[in-house]
């Protein structure tokens, strides 16, 4: 051994601080990550508090609503209220509730007769189905007409598509669903009905055919999700790759001799998507939050049929889980978009 080479003990006393700038980087993630959870926890706190006092704010009473109108006794009226709980003072319906939630116990509905999860669970695979489609159909829409619009802003194709995403971004899915159902599937003029007016299914159809009949119900909600959604995610697309164009990386990869479309593809467009990425989770849980509307019109038998059945009574129990779910929903999906954002760019969270 020479008299320059470095002892054992130090490079073992050297090593420490060769794994010091990672473990510190861990170190900030856990405590970044652990924020934003304790933050989605308090949350969905407030959201159980509020669903709970805010749906007692509506008028009318459950238990008359459900008699539908039948002359009943005084009598059959105060059974029916304490076996629903109603008789209790509001401060021990609140404890109740709380507790019940924090186990997963959300009450039984007051029309169905049946645990609130369990309705849940039965409607949660046609929301899905619904929305799931539209939102992989409009994100991958808005990512591929944002980065063309911006790679080529100021044209006319950029004009074109930014001004009908503004607009169909701005119009009420409610009332986008009824014009197509006027046009599309009563028929206007020479424009025949071509689709159902509402449903799931015709009924009667079993296999593939099965299949193609769901396909059939789905094509109208899921062009009214599409063309209402669309145009956020194509805008922040394009703000997110205007930014980019003036990098000097760009230049570089242009000067290189690379042809412009694969300098879009492989350089620019993959900087560009870190703010799309963050957009994608949360349009993921607001659509399914958002759905009620469009259901309600297409009579879509999922998630947001069921939250309006429940408020026309108002069946309680269903419409706070449903309320607590659409929330947990959303309050989820931010909090999975902050913690997959800093393992995209290293600079969130420092």
């Amino acid at each position: 051994m020479t008299a320059d080479a470095p002892s054992a003990e130090a490079v073992k006393a050297a090593a420490p601080a060769v794994r010091g700038p990672r473990a510190r980087t861990t170190t900030h993630y856990l405590r970044y990550g652990a924020g934003k959870v304790g933050g989605a926890a308090v949350s969905l706190l407030a959201v159980l508090v509020t669903g709970f006092f805010l749906f007692r704010l509506i008028p009318g009473d459950p238990v008359k609503t459900m008699t539908g109108g039948r002359p009943i006794s005084a009598e059959q009226l105060a059974a029916y209220r304490k076996e629903f709980g109603l008789d209790l003072p509001l401060w021990q319906q609140f404890t109740d509730y709380c507790g019940k939630a924090l186990t997963g116990d959300l009450g039984t509905s007051y029309q169905f007769r049946a645990p609130v999860v369990d309705k849940i669970s039965e409607a949660l695979p046609n929301t899905l189905l619904l929305t799931g489609t539209a939102f992989v159909l409009y994100t991958l829409l808005g990512i591929v007409l944002g980065t063309r619009s911006a790679w080529r802003h100021g044209g006319l194709g950029d004009r074109l598509n930014t001004g009908l995403a503004l607009t169909l971004y701005s119009v009420p899915s409610f009332w986008l669903g009824l014009l197509l159902i006027i046009v599309f599937s009563v028929g206007v003029g020479p424009i025949p009905g071509l689709f159902p007016t509402g449903g799931m299914e015709s009924g009667g159809e079993e296999g593939f055919a099965y299949v193609l009949d769901v396909a059939h119900h789905l094509i109208l909600p899921v062009v009214t999700l599409l063309a209402v959604e669309y145009g956020q995610t194509l805008l922040v697309a394009r703000s997110a790759l205007l930014d980019e164009m003036g990098s000097d990386y760009l230049t570089t990869a242009r000067a290189k001799g690379l042809r412009d479309d694969l300098v879009r593809r492989r350089h620019a467009v993959p900087n560009a998507l870190l703010p799309t990425v963050t957009l994608v989770f949360v349009n993921l849980g607001r659509t399914v939050a958002g759905v009620i509307l469009v259901e309600t019109v297409f009579s879509w038998p999922g998630l947001g049929g069921l939250f309006y059945q429940a408020l026309s009574v108002p069946d309680l129990p269903l419409v706070q889980g449903l309320f607590l779910f659409f929330a947990a929903a959303v309050i989820v999906m931010n909090t999975l978009a902050d913690l997959v954002y800093p393992l995209l760019d290293p600079r969130v969270g420092r």
